[in-house]
């Protein structure tokens, strides 16, 4: 038996609507390899490492050294970024006076991924806070701007953490032997410094990580070697306040 097939035109339209429908379909774009870099994204590695001028950068912020930078906060990360100024101080767990220089201080931090540019005193610390010394703070003192230092730095438990290295020679770090800045419940910044007289200092935000920043105060900070004197001997003050501080918290 031979079946007779008519098609209607209405059906032959059908037909070939959805023939045109499924050909014209665009296939998915595909995915790009593992670890493949997008488009238009800059990375942490991209962008030099920055050292302070010569001579410290004086009162006014250079600019921002991450700005370009995409890539997101690594996990445990303190967001620290931004300008902060000095609103509280303790030294020996009394009141700062009035007039003190830290009132005039003011930092600013950018961070992307993990590494972390830390401006203040005029100098710049520039590291990756994932504690190897091959990623260390390798900068200049606040004290001159000339002499070396090192600082292994390390994000713990939300809190940034900088471990100085005693004799640059001697790549070791003492795990108390810190410096830290966390954030508190109000959003401030908490910088311990226990080498300073167990200064605990509390600053507010008061700008972006990318905003310009001048000084009005061109104090310095005090307490450091004084010109000629011995490295070592004040290397070792440092460990000797560092370890009393320690031993009294």
């Amino acid at each position: 038996m031979t079946r007779n097939w008519r098609w209607s035109g209405g059906s032959l339209g059908l037909v070939l609507a959805m023939s045109v429908a499924a050909c014209s379909r665009e296939a998915p774009a595909p995915k790009p390899p593992a670890g493949a870099r997008v488009p238009g994204a800059v990375a942490a590695d991209d962008i030099p490492v920055a050292h302070t001028p010569a001579g410290g950068y004086g009162l006014t912020f250079p600019p921002p050294v991450l700005a370009r930078c995409t890539e997101p906060l690594v996990e445990g990360a303190p967001d620290l970024r931004g300008i902060w100024r000095a609103i509280r101080a303790q030294r020996e767990g009394e009141p700062v006076p009035a007039g003190d220089y830290i009132y005039s201080y003011v930092e600013r931090i950018e961070q992307c991924g993990d590494r972390i540019v830390d401006m203040g005193g005029g100098t710049i610390a520039d590291a990756r806070a994932d504690g190897s010394f091959a990623h260390a703070v390798k900068d200049v003192s606040v004290w001159d701007y000339t002499t070396p230092i090192q600082a292994v730095a390390s994000y713990e438990e939300r809190v940034f953490i900088l471990r100085p290295v005693l004799m640059n020679a001697l790549p070791f770090t003492i795990s108390w032997l810190k410096v830290t800045r966390r954030l508190d419940a109000d959003g401030h910044m908490v910088w311990t410094r226990p080498d300073r007289g167990h200064l605990v200092v509390t600053l507010e935000r008061v700008g972006s990580a990318t905003d310009g920043y001048t000084r009005q105060d061109a104090r310095r900070p005090d307490g450091g070697p004084q010109p000629g004197s011995s490295q070592l001997l004040y290397r070792l003050r440092m460990l000797w306040a560092f370890y009393t501080a320690r031993n009294d918290a």
